[in-house]
């Protein structure tokens, strides 16, 4: 089990690393204003999704193995809420604070740590159900983002990964080798 669990604590921190890369391509390509734009009122903007994002990440990876992931001092719904003041900057500071949380929790855990059991809402989850809830949770939100991103600059979007009618290419190309996540 243990050998499976480090391939699992590897997977899943290669899996977060390219989440975390493909929003910063998307958050690359935006102007400043773009960051704030909402689609419609109850849309959120990609500042109010790192800034949930953020705020998700310090609850649930803070004290990750000891301490509920649901923080007596968070207030979700704030998250969702965005100033005028805020700028790209504090946005992206946001954006590095989780990251932070997260990839710090994760490179304190070990093997065993996979099947003990921590709470999220005061519901027991094993160390691997909540790591996949978060995965889930956080590329959910990524897509937002990217979505958002690419709907933003239009024809001046750069694809993240295959662009359109280079499928055929890509499928003869040298084949990508597996790298774990540093």
């Amino acid at each position: 089990m243990t050998d499976t669990a480090s391939h699992y604590l590897e997977e899943i921190k290669r899996q977060l690393h390219g989440h975390k890369r493909m929003g910063e391509g998307a958050m690359a390509q935006l102007e400043e204003t773009d960051f704030f734009v909402t689609l419609d009122p109850e849309s959120n903007s990609i500042a109010a999704l790192v800034k949930h994002i953020a705020g998700n990440a310090r609850s649930r990876f803070t004290d990750f193995l000891t301490s509920d992931g649901e923080k007596p001092d968070r207030f979700r719904d704030q998250e969702f809420e965005v100033s005028a003041k805020t700028t790209r900057e504090e946005v992206m500071r946001w954006w590095e604070q989780a990251w932070s949380h997260i990839f710090s929790a994760l490179d304190s855990l070990r093997p065993e740590d996979v099947q003990r059991t921590v709470s999220i809402r005061q519901e027991p989850h094993t160390v691997m159900q909540a790591l996949n809830r978060a995965l889930a949770h956080y590329a959910q939100h990524i897509g937002q983002l990217v979505f958002l991103a690419k709907h933003l600059r239009s024809s001046q979007w750069r694809t993240l990964s295959i662009p359109r009618g280079k499928s055929e290419e890509y499928k003869v190309a040298t084949p990508k080798t597996y790298k774990p996540a540093s």
